[in-house]
C-alpha cells in the first residue's frame, strides 16, 4: 500500500513538473509579419503590406523558418514594437500554445 502511494506521489511529482516547464517562455527568432500574409506578402514592400493588414484587423505574425505564428498581445509597448520592426528580424518571447505566441517581449534581432 504504501509503495502505490509513494508511486503515485511521484507520478503527480512528474506531472506538476511538465506543468511548470510547459508554463515558462520560450524566446523566437523570426520576421515580424501578419497572420493573413504570413511569409508570402501582397505588396513589394513587407513592412507597409504588414502594417496595411494589421490596421484591417489582421494579428501581428512570426515567421520562423517554414512555420507561422501568431503573436496576441494586447500590451501597448509590444504592439508598438512589432509595428517599429515589421518586416524586419526581432526576437520574441512568449508562450507559445500551437499556431500562437502569447507575447511577453519583444525585440529586434541583433
Amino acid at each position: 500500500m504504501r509503495s502505490r502511494r509513494l508511486k503515485l506521489l511521484a507520478f503527480l511529482f512528474i506531472g506538476l513538473m511538465i506543468t511548470v516547464a510547459a508554463a515558462k517562455d520560450q524566446t523566437f527568432t523570426g520576421e515580424v509579419s501578419d497572420s493573413m500574409c504570413g511569409a508570402k506578402h501582397m505588396m513589394e514592400s513587407k513592412a507597409e503590406c504588414t502594417r496595411a493588414c494589421v490596421s484591417k484587423g489582421s494579428n501581428y505574425a512570426l515567421v520562423v523558418g517554414d512555420k507561422v505564428y501568431t503573436l496576441q498581445t494586447s500590451d501597448k509597448a509590444a504592439l508598438d514594437q512589432l509595428n517599429s520592426l515589421a518586416g524586419q528580424e526581432a526576437k520574441v518571447s512568449g508562450k507559445a500554445n500551437g499556431d500562437t505566441i502569447t507575447v511577453s517581449k519583444v525585440a529586434a534581432a541583433k
